[in-house]
């Protein structure tokens, strides 16, 4: 009876295993934004920006420190794609973005060959 009992818990926790696996590749494979800390004051969220995988379409109603954790250029799109500005990050150095005009939204694209890690720091007023 032990080992039936005990083969059943191998059996889940090896499908637990493959499931949170799937779940990580997946999540790996696109670019995306992971919560960090958020309370009245500040908002922070790491952003991971895969080559040629845009974040969708967002914008930014407060200012903001990016602190960098892998660098790269990154194109900052409209909603057809177009080129609105470029951004250069170095490894290792922060920066400060304004908020964005009211009504305004834009895309992130990473044209380069490697992903773009970066720690956002959103400042609430």
């Amino acid at each position: 009876m032990r080992s039936r009992w005990a083969s059943g818990i191998v059996i889940v926790v090896v499908f637990a295993s493959v499931v949170d696996v799937g779940a990580l590749q997946q999540a790996a494979s696109s670019s995306r934004r992971e919560p960090q800390f958020e309370n009245e004051h500040v908002r922070v969220w790491k952003s991971i920006i895969l080559p040629n995988q845009p974040l969708s379409l967002h914008r930014h109603d407060f200012g903001r420190t990016i602190a960098v954790v892998k660098g790269g250029t990154l194109d900052i799109v409209d909603a057809k794609g177009q080129t609105r500005q470029k951004l250069t990050w170095e490894t290792g150095k922060a920066y400060w973005l304004d908020a964005d005009p009211p009504g305004e939204q834009h895309g992130d694209l990473n044209r380069g060959k490697e992903p773009i890690e970066v720690i956002v720091v959103e400042m609430r007023k």
